[in-house]
């Protein structure tokens, strides 16, 4: 049987061939660096370490890191060499290891992950995914992932068929949320403000979606109240989208500020928010293998 991890369960035989992720069943990362613009509790002042996984199985048009989730970037490496990765990673003094879409490897990297913990590693996991991910897969890593970091990017199947050809995003990302949250229920930060284990969810504001994102917004707090913590994003930068003229743009400061009071009016204390012009391409690393 051919490769049903994801919900996309495209069959590919990845042995001989790649799947719709990109990815083959070898091990491809992009770079891993300390990284400083993650949430605050999550990059601290050393930085969080990142490993970037080349492919990605929901293909968003916007995406700005289309370069490795597209699997253009990045270089094979083995199950141990992964593991010597989080070690050098943790030698630079970084607050987490954090897993930047690992769904398509995520086999390969939970049993990185084991050998590191089994050789002394210490540091929190971090997983950076897309929340387009099954329970199966969620469940695969219970007791692993220390930290969850999630999108959570449509509650509109007409907007995430649009802008991920997936109708079926909304419904899969809600269960796969609520796997994240039943394994780690509660936030627990060090004394630093450094966060150990929780889940804090994603959402990126998209131009003209304003609507879609309240009710995002409304489902998250009103599911999950103060279980989780939500990031309120507005860095959407517009990449050649020619074909999406509506997204050709940034978010306007109007349309953010209405999400924001949207949700202190909803009762969100535990949030995230950014300041001024966040939409820049100085966000987006040089996918060029560093660390690898």
């Amino acid at each position: 049987m051919g490769c049903m991890l994801c919900p996309r369960r495209c069959g590919a035989d990845r042995k001989n061939s790649i799947g719709i992720c990109g990815a083959s069943d070898t091990l491809k990362i992009a770079r891993a660096m300390p990284h400083f613009w993650e949430e605050p509790c999550i990059s601290g002042i050393n930085g969080s370490g990142t490993v970037f996984f080349s492919g990605c199985q929901l293909g968003c048009v916007y995406c700005q890191n289309r370069e490795i989730s597209r699997a253009q970037a990045g270089k094979v490496v083995s199950v141990e060499r992964l593991t010597e990765i989080y070690f050098e990673l943790a030698q630079k003094g970084v607050h987490n290891i954090n897993l930047v879409t690992p769904d398509p490897y995520l086999p390969l990297i939970k049993a990185s992950v084991i050998q590191a913990k089994e050789q002394g590693l210490a540091l929190p996991f971090l997983m950076n995914c897309s929340g387009y991910e099954t329970v199966e897969m969620i469940r695969s890593m219970d007791g692993l992932i220390d930290i969850f970091l999630p999108d959570f990017k449509y509650m509109s199947p007409l907007l995430s068929k649009k802008y991920s050809h997936a109708s079926d995003y909304p419904a899969v990302a809600k269960k796969a949320l609520a796997e994240m949250v039943r394994q780690q229920p509660k936030a627990v930060f060090d004394k630093n403000g450094m966060m150990q284990k929780g889940v804090i969810v994603r959402h990126l504001l998209l131009p003209g979606c304003t609507e879609d994102s309240k009710r995002v917004l409304a489902y998250l707090y009103q599911t999950y109240k103060d279980s989780i913590y939500i990031s309120i994003m507005s860095q959407f930068t517009p990449l050649e989208l020619k074909e999406y003229p509506e997204l050709d743009r940034c978010v306007s400061e109007t349309e953010y500020e209405e999400l924001i009071d949207f949700a202190q009016k909803l009762g969100v204390t535990q949030a995230y928010i950014q300041e001024g012009s966040a939409a820049s391409e100085s966000f987006i690393p040089a996918f060029d293998c560093e660390g690898v």
